[in-house]
């Protein structure tokens, strides 16, 4: 399978990896300034946007995007789910990585045994496999478990629907184990961004920077939604792709 990629911009190459639920195109819209001085390559995940149908699973679509968009030397983000994507991608292919950004990758099992996380895990554990939710029960258990100040009713948007329909019978993302130790040996900068509104988010993000050598970073304000606070985000982006 080849993901569809969404290009925009000129200069060097930026590869964002989208989350759960929107697509590469609708999920960086608050980056697009980026675009001035980078370019910004969004791929749709396997079931998203443009590209073929799949289930979410981190470790056949790191291998997708490692092969696809990892043939080069480009800088890396991976947002939520798409960070542990980001994480399990770096490692196989590290000598094109130019730098490496996750933002609230929800993979608990990086510290496993605290109990936030823990439950954390069980919670969104529970949410995926449960076959028998409507789309918008799903989105109104899942935005609360991740950090996203919102309510849905039905009929949900498309888009919406397409995502949690993607989300119910996806891989949890609790078996999750990104291999931290390769990542730190690799050498390139790695940055950890959360948005200090969940405890568990918190520990994981820390946990992965302790283990990889990487920096961390807080964008308040937008709960898990993280790049659309624009501005902030962009700048603290940028900032890491150009320190040496």
């Amino acid at each position: 399978m080849r993901m569809h990629v969404h290009e925009w911009g000129s200069g060097p190459e930026v590869v964002l990896v989208h989350g759960g639920l929107l697509g590469g195109r609708d999920a960086w819209q608050a980056q697009r300034p980026l675009t001035e001085r980078w370019t910004l390559l969004a791929p749709d995940r396997p079931g998203h946007g443009d590209s073929p149908p799949g289930r979410q699973d981190f470790e056949p679509e790191s291998m997708m995007l490692a092969t696809q968009l990892l043939d080069r030397p480009v800088h890396l983000v991976g947002m939520s789910y798409g960070g542990i994507v980001a994480m399990y991608a770096a490692a196989i292919r590290p000598a094109n990585v130019l730098s490496l950004t996750v933002i609230e990758p929800p993979c608990s099992g990086v510290a496993r045994g605290v109990p936030v996380t823990d439950a954390y895990g069980r919670e969104l554990r529970a949410l995926i496999e449960d076959t028998e939710q409507t789309p918008a029960e799903a989105l109104n258990r899942f935005f609360p478990a991740i950090g996203v100040p919102l309510q849905v009713d039905e009929p949900l948007p498309p888009v919406l629907e397409r995502g949690v329909l993607q989300l119910i019978g996806a891989r949890p993302p609790d078996e999750a184990d990104p291999p931290l130790e390769l990542l730190r040996q690799a050498g390139f900068p790695i940055l950890v961004v959360s948005g200090d509104h969940l405890p568990a988010n918190e520990v994981i993000c820390d946990t992965i920077a302790e283990q990889t050598g990487g920096k961390r970073a807080i964008v308040r304000g937008y709960g898990h939604l993280i790049p659309d606070s624009g501005e902030p985000f962009n700048k603290l982006l940028e900032q890491h792709f150009t320190a040496r």
